[in-house]
């Protein structure tokens, strides 16, 4: 529950009848046996790039949320929430060829696309497309403002 649907720890303690500690012990043994299982699923960026070779994807951040924070150290009030940015990409069918590590929430899409390995990925791709965060970024998005034609 505490990976899967970001339940907090004091939340996930009162569910159990437990403390917010020991389910902060738990987490932190369990967490890293979790992460060591499903390493060897989560492409690399190398393994991404062999990946998109001559094929088109899809490009996106998410906000992932992160517990109560003070708005203004992980993200801005646009979203209202706290949390980490992450750059996904997929491939026109959906399979997830590369989540980045965690930026700070606050970081834009295009500044995220630029500082992780994802715009690397993009240039071996046959192309990328993303929404209007990543305009300039040299893939396809949307049109921010169309031309009034009288």
């Amino acid at each position: 529950m505490y990976l899967r649907q970001n339940g907090s720890q004091e939340f996930l303690g009162d569910l159990r009848d437990t403390s917010q500690s020991t389910v902060s012990r738990i987490v932190t043994t369990l967490v890293p046996i979790v992460k060591a299982v499903l390493e060897e699923f989560v492409p690399t960026a190398k393994e991404a790039i062999e990946l998109v070779n001559g094929r088109v994807c899809l490009v996106d951040g998410t906000i992932t949320p992160a517990g109560p924070m003070p708005i203004t150290t992980s993200c801005g009030a646009v979203h209202g929430t706290t949390g980490f940015n992450a750059q996904l990409v997929c491939l026109l069918d959906g399979a997830t060829i590369y989540i980045s590590d965690p930026l700070p929430g606050k970081t834009h899409d295009a500044a995220a696309f630029v500082g992780t390995p994802v715009a690397e990925i993009v240039r071996n791709s046959g192309g990328g497309i993303g929404d209007k965060g990543y305009q300039g970024c040299g893939m396809v998005t949307h049109v921010r403002h169309l031309p009034v034609v009288n």
